[in-house]
């Protein structure tokens, strides 16, 4: 039987993603989330809460070794599935494709269909409120730029579109929904996602009120210095950058050449490409949380339907933005379905197959990696996973570039923060030049990143 676990063992064991899950249940003014010395989002609160460990903390942090998993969770949320796949999980149909109607596709990072669906939900009267993530207004007041809030008319709902490297944390949201009866949705990568699942296993009030979940494929989540390096690296002060975008969309150019943009007090902007960036590859996990190196879930298994991006060509060059979607509930299959034979959307059906190669480098990750990963010592809690330790499979060279990239990781938020309390950003940005040309010196000899290779050096022209 495992044991139970506190919320300090779950920080100190690196394993925390600061959904905001804990606080939500404690219901006390004294505990809150707020961000550590690395911008990362944490629980704080007195040491009695904070040290206690109880069965209904271990049985809901999403990362406890005592939580249900993401197949059992699964498998009793959508026993009817024709589908069960090793890296998907349970699914009733997948597609590739976009929404048709209106400015949906446009307005979004990708092919808009994540926006589509909380919209029509809200449209076909089967919610009240939607549980998404926004920018805020005043970001330098509020102490942060992006916060989840409940969307209640489908205008407020619009304005959660676009994607959000940043961290979040569900704990206000969740709150509402207990204090305000309603049916709700929520919008949260695949942690998040499955933190709701296990309150809902606990708690009949967020079972009846969280009608639907939208899941959003993810590779990893950033810590808030993210911004600040972008702030740096485009040489304008962090404390004068009102409006952060993270991918800026261009029909003109590939979706996958990101480009960043911040809006400034008055109106003025700046942006550059992620590759011109020193942090700017994603797969290196620069500001990675710890915690991303613990999951196996690239795709939300666990919510009604999830969402990602077609990193597979021909769409991958299109920069309208394409959508891979993969349906589990019945229900929203149906809906979905519908909408396809209304023209409302352009989606295709594609097999299982389809949809992990648009997610390939986040499935190595979080398969392979994890595996290797979980043979390393560490301090703590040992995470409980459904992957097991191996590490004889991965090749010389995957375990060389596993190791770079967990260590990449932990020492930016190390670097950033001294270049941060230092006035110093050139140490950041310096270090991040040549830990990233390592890295890419060697992934690039090692042939795994082929494709990437060729578009940087278009870039760099």
């Amino acid at each position: 039987m495992k044991e139970l676990v506190s919320p300090r063992d779950i920080v100190r064991s690196g394993l925390c993603i600061g959904c905001g899950s804990c606080v939500a249940q404690a219901n006390r003014p004294d505990t809150r989330m707020d961000f550590d010395g690395h911008k990362q989002l944490k629980p704080y609160g007195d040491a009695q809460w904070y040290n206690t460990k109880s069965e209904s903390f271990s049985n809901t942090c999403p990362f406890s070794p005592k939580a249900k998993n993401e197949d059992y969770l699964a498998a009793n949320l959508y026993p009817t599935a024709p589908v069960i796949d090793a890296a998907l999980g349970r699914f009733q149909t997948a597609y590739v494709g976009h929404v048709a109607e209106e400015d949906f596709r446009m307005q979004g990072s990708s092919g808009g269909m994540v926006t589509w669906v909380a919209t029509e939900l809200m449209r076909q009267g089967l919610i009240d409120g939607v549980a998404h993530v926004i920018a805020t207004k005043d970001p330098q007041a509020d102490g942060r730029y992006f916060r989840y809030r409940i969307a209640r008319t489908e205008a407020e709902i619009r304005e959660g579109a676009k994607s959000r490297y940043y961290p979040i944390e569900l704990s206000e949201v969740l709150s509402l929904v207990k204090e305000v009866p309603g049916r709700y949705a929520v919008v949260g990568i695949p942690c998040f996602i499955k933190a709701v699942q296990l309150l809902r296993q606990e708690d009949p009030i967020i079972r009846e009120r969280i009608q639907y979940t939208l899941g959003l494929f993810c590779g990893h989540m950033k810590s808030a210095r993210f911004v600040e390096s972008f702030a740096w690296q485009m040489n304008v002060p962090v404390n004068q950058v009102e409006r952060v975008e993270y991918r800026q969309k261009d029909p003109n150019r590939p979706a996958n050449w990101y480009n960043a943009k911040l809006t400034l007090p008055n109106g003025n902007t700046v942006n550059r490409d992620w590759w011109h960036l020193a942090d700017g590859d994603w797969g290196a996990g620069f500001f990675m949380n710890s915690a991303c190196n613990y999951c196996d879930d690239v795709v939300a298994e666990t919510s009604d339907i999830s969402f990602g991006d077609a990193w597979v060509e021909p769409y991958s060059s299109d920069g309208r933005g394409t959508n891979v979607v993969v349906v589990r509930s019945p229900l929203v299959d149906q809906l979905v379905s519908n909408a396809i034979q209304g023209g409302r959307l352009q989606l295709e059906a594609v097999d299982a197959k389809f949809v992990e190669q648009t997610q390939a480098a986040g499935f190595r990750q979080r398969r392979e990696g994890l595996a290797y990963r979980l043979t390393w010592s560490r301090r703590g809690i040992t995470p409980c996973k459904r992957v097991a330790p191996d590490s004889k499979t991965p090749t010389k060279q995957r375990k060389l570039i596993y190791r770079m990239r967990y260590h990449i990781s932990a020492s930016s938020h190390k670097m950033a923060k001294l270049a941060h309390q230092l006035n110093a950003p050139k140490l950041y940005v310096n270090w991040a030049q040549m830990a990233l040309a390592a890295y890419h010196g060697f992934a690039y000899h090692q042939g795994d990143f082929g494709e990437i290779k060729n578009r940087y050096k278009q870039l760099k022209g």
